[in-house]
């Protein structure tokens, strides 16, 4: 299991060993070892949430209030999507930055979002399965989204699926509400990058 930390910090893409024989295909999807000794803490699970997507729905971009926030370990078991992570984290250098893995199912990719990380991803197939390893329930008090579509964001979504037809973006009404990234951070609902980090290293 090979890890790459993205272009925002507390990102990782985490690419496993599969095995394969005349049966199929066998991998460790995650290891709580090697996991702590790149990320720097463990991970602690406490929900497993699984989407199923049609091709051209985005969900997101989506965040929790910190502390605790929601960490996410991000795995695609059917189908394809092309994940997203958004540095929402006011003072952060990367602030408003976006960078993205592809999570299908020939690779078998996982992504892991820290504490504080905007998370979204836009479907490349019907039926398109995640699954998501949460660090904390879901408490609807604490969940925010940002427009996931904002241009000052820019974030470049694909035009076409794994298969290359086109695609129709679809967002549930309170995704496609949600607001820009500048207006989050004007109704102070964006984490606050020293607060992110102060709670993170705590976790270690």
């Amino acid at each position: 299991m090979t890890y790459r930390e993205l272009a925002i910090s507390g990102a990782w893409e985490i690419t496993p060993v599969q095995h394969a024989d005349s049966r199929g295909t066998f991998h460790e999807a995650f290891q709580a070892g090697p996991f702590a000794d790149r990320v720097g803490h463990r991970f602690d699970l406490q929900q497993v949430n699984c989407s199923v997507s049609a091709a051209g729905v985005i969900r997101g971009i989506h965040f929790s209030d910190v502390p605790p926030g929601q960490a996410k370990y991000v795995m695609c078991t059917r189908g394809a999507v092309l994940d997203v992570v958004v540095d929402i984290r006011v003072g952060s250098p990367t602030f408003g930055s976006w960078d993205t893995v592809l999570l299908d199912d020939v690779d078998r990719r996982a992504i892991y979002l820290a504490e504080g990380l905007g998370h979204a991803f836009v479907s490349l197939d019907d039926d398109s399965t995640v699954m998501y390893l949460c660090s904390t329930g879901y408490a609807p008090g604490r969940e925010h989204g940002v427009d996931p579509l904002d241009p000052q964001l820019g974030i470049t979504w694909p035009t076409t699926d794994r298969h290359g037809r086109p695609l129709t973006p679809l967002l549930s009404p309170k995704d496609s509400d949600a607001p820009s990234i500048e207006e989050a951070a004007a109704a102070g609902l964006l984490p606050r990058y020293d607060e992110v980090a102060d709670y993170v290293a705590s976790l270690r």
